[in-house]
């Protein structure tokens, strides 16, 4: 094996794109990752921003108020691949909203977009959970099982 081959297969040595001179250390900044180039991952993007940063959240007194805090977590009824209409149903605690969609045209064919989720509204603080698009018993049953109240009131 000649020198070069060696330079090669080292990471470290002098030549390859962020590589270090042997016996050198990495600039300060950048300390080395195990397999890597030499250099951190990039940083990931911010989170979104979160709703409580928008202020009190509206807490609904009836079915008909709930459906309108709803309405904005799904697109717009009728639009292109959009929900047929919106429906709610009242349990408890929460008011589960949940869309409608149009029959398909061909009953055996899969869904054109499958997945989807339901928006539970809580009673008491107006916190907005999201679920699986389950029946609306069975979306109340895991409402209870996970739900924990918002530190923000």
């Amino acid at each position: 094996m000649t020198d070069s081959d060696q330079t090669g297969s080292d990471p470290t040595a002098s030549g390859l794109p962020g590589g270090n001179p042997a016996g050198s250390t990495p600039p300060a900044g950048n300390p080395p990752v195990a397999g890597g180039n030499g250099s951190l991952p990039p940083t990931p993007p911010p989170l979104p921003p979160q709703m409580a940063d928008e202020g009190p959240r509206p807490v609904p007194a009836n079915a008909d108020e709930a459906l309108e805090i709803g309405r904005a977590h799904f697109p717009e009824v009728g639009s292109p691949d959009g929900p047929a209409s919106l429906h709610v149903h009242e349990f408890d605690v929460g008011y589960l909203i949940y869309a409608g969609w149009p029959l398909p045209d061909d009953p055996t064919a899969p869904p054109s977009s499958p997945g989807g989720s339901n928006v539970v509204i809580n009673k008491e603080n107006g916190d907005v959970t999201f679920l699986p698009n389950f029946p609306p018993a069975e979306a109340a049953e895991l409402y209870h099982r996970i739900y924990r109240p918002s530190s923000e009131a």
